[in-house]
C-alpha cells in the first residue's frame, strides 16, 4: 500500500486514536509517518510543568505551565491523561481533542500503557492501537546494540518491557513491528478502516437515503 492519501470525505465526527506500545517498538517512528500520510489527522500538544529546552516554542512543541496551573488542570478534569516522568508533569489536554473531534478532524496520541487506561476511561469510544515487537529477542538485542546499558540495566528493561507488552490485551487493534514499511501499511489501514465507517458519515449517507 504505502501511499499517502491526498482527500476523502469529511467524517461528521473525527476520531481519537491512542497509540502504545513497550518501549523499542517503534512508537515515535510510525505515529510520525501516519501524521504525514494521512489527511485530517493532528498531533495533541502535550502540557507539562518542565521549563523548555533550547528551540522548543509554547504550543507548538507543548503548552508549558507552572505546577499550580498543571494542578488545577487535573483538579478540575481538563486532562485527559496525565503523569509525572523524573519530577516533572506531563498530560493531554481534553479539550483541544474534542473540539477536534467534533469539528471532523482526528487525533493521533502517542502515550504509554498507563495513558492509554486513563484516556480510554475518559474517552470510551477513543480506538487504542498496540505495537508489538516481532519477539522479545528483537528488543533485547536492539538494548544490547546500544553498547550503553550493563547486564542489570538490560534485565531491568525486558522485565519493564514484558510488564508493557500485558497492554496488548486491552487494545482493538494490535500492529506488529517487523518490518518497518508493513507496520506503516499496518497502521494506516487501522486509521482508514475507522474513519470510513459509516457511523462518522451520518450527513453523507443521508444525502443517499431517499
Amino acid at each position: 500500500m504505502s501511499l499517502v492519501l491526498r482527500a476523502w470525505p469529511r467524517p461528521d465526527r473525527g476520531a481519537l486514536f491512542v497509540v502504545s506500545g513497550a518501549s523499542g517498538t517503534g512508537k515515535t517512528t510510525l505515529v510520525r509517518e501516519a501524521l504525514r500520510r494521512m489527511p485530517g489527522l493532528g498531533f495533541s500538544v502535550s502540557a507539562t510543568t518542565r521549563a523548555p529546552r533550547a528551540g522548543e516554542q509554547e504550543g507548538r512543541d507543548y503548552h508549558f505551565v507552572d505546577a499550580v496551573t498543571f494542578q488545577g488542570m487535573v483538579d478540575r478534569g481538563a486532562l485527559l491523561e496525565w503523569a509525572q516522568v523524573y519530577g516533572n508533569r506531563y498530560g493531554t489536554p481534553r479539550q483541544p481533542v474534542t473540539d477536534a473531534i467534533e469539528r471532523g478532524d482526528s487525533i493521533l496520541l502517542d502515550i504509554d500503557v498507563q495513558g492509554a487506561r486513563q484516556v480510554r476511561a475518559a474517552l470510551p469510544e477513543a480506538v487504542s492501537i498496540f505495537l508489538l515487537p516481532p519477539d522479545l529477542q528483537t528488543i533485547e538485542a536492539r538494548l544490547r546494540s546500544r553498547s550503553t546499558d550493563d547486564e542489570a540495566t538490560i534485565q531491568r528493561r525486558m522485565a519493564e518491557t514484558r510488564q508493557q507488552l500485558q497492554g496488548a490485551a486491552e487494545a482493538d487493534y494490535v500492529v506488529v513491528n517487523d518490518d518497518l514499511e508493513s507496520a506503516h501499511d499496518q497502521l494506516q489501514a487501522i486509521l482508514v478502516a475507522e474513519l470510513c465507517r459509516r457511523s462518522r458519515h451520518a450527513s453523507l449517507v443521508a444525502r443517499f437515503a431517499g
